[in-house]
């Protein structure tokens, strides 16, 4: 069965969105089946993906609610072994209407077992927020990525994003596992980069990826041209550096939970 990650944080503007799809697309490019799922309500990996979403008749929100199953929502993309389970603006309401529903934190995750044998890997992309679709997509997960961006209020809120994956595993996911925090926007000429790059060490022990993300204009551009790095600019830092990102987590599957300190396991990528 494939393995379900959540790349979450509820602080916005940290490269949640472009490490899922850049994440997602460099897995594919290494012969991995990978379905990407929006939950945002904003949309921004359906159309950096190159899915206009203002053209769907339908998406994650009809699969939510009951209307759709959630493989007929899936579109492809350019991408060979890469799909999406794209968002639309619908889904902004599918939290207040989730409420009333029995097992309303269960309900992406019963949607994602019947697809999860056709998947080396599920990317959940969900909103900048810590509600009932936040909720969902940590139930929904085998292991969590969080994406930290390399300024000064970085950890801000970091408290309270753990203190909801703690209590999501203790009452309803036992076996939900952070499998690392990132660090995105990385400038090596920047001493503050450094710092917040080791106080993150300090609050994952052994849980910080290898590769760094650097801070790319190219990595900027591509969504608006509703392109990965990959199709957009390989060779750049940025695409690089998520290559070096997903060769890092297919190495640690191939570990089989062997525990390892994977900050140490080779140097850091800062780019060029």
């Amino acid at each position: 069965m494939g393995k379900v990650i959540s790349v979450v944080n509820q602080k916005g503007g940290v490269g949640k969105t472009t490490t899922s799809v850049n994440l997602g697309a460099y897995l594919a490019h290494l012969g991995k089946h990978v379905l990407i799922v929006d939950i945002d309500p904003q949309a921004n990996a359906t159309s950096g993906i190159g899915i206009d979403h203002k053209e769907l008749e339908h998406g994650v929100y009809e699969a939510l609610i009951g209307h759709k199953s959630m493989r007929e929502v899936l579109k492809r993309t350019v991408i060979d072994r890469f799909l999406v389970a794209p968002a639309t603006s619908a889904l902004a309401g599918a939290g207040v209407e989730m409420v009333s529903m029995d097992e309303r934190e269960f309900v992406l995750q019963n949607l994602l077992d019947q697809l999860k044998d056709d998947f080396d890997y599920i990317i959940i992309d969900g909103p900048p927020s810590l509600g009932l679709l936040t909720i969902n997509s940590l139930v929904a997960a085998d292991e969590i990525i969080i994406p930290i961006q390399s300024e000064y209020y970085a950890l801000e809120g970091l408290g309270q994003l753990l203190e909801t994956i703690s209590l999501v595993k203790d009452n309803l996911k036992p076996d939900l596992n952070i499998m690392g925090a990132v660090v995105t926007m990385f400038d090596k000429r920047n001493k503050l980069s450094a710092l917040v790059l080791d106080e993150l060490k300090n609050h994952f022990p052994n849980k910080v990826f290898n590769t760094v993300i650097p801070r790319s204009v190219r990595l900027a551009e591509a969504p608006s041209y509703g392109k990965t790095i990959m199709h957009y600019d390989a060779n750049s830092r940025g695409g690089k550096a998520y290559e070096m990102l997903a060769q890092e987590i297919i190495g640690l599957e191939n570990l089989d939970g062997t525990d390892t300190d994977v900050s140490e396991e080779a140097g850091l990528y800062f780019g060029d």
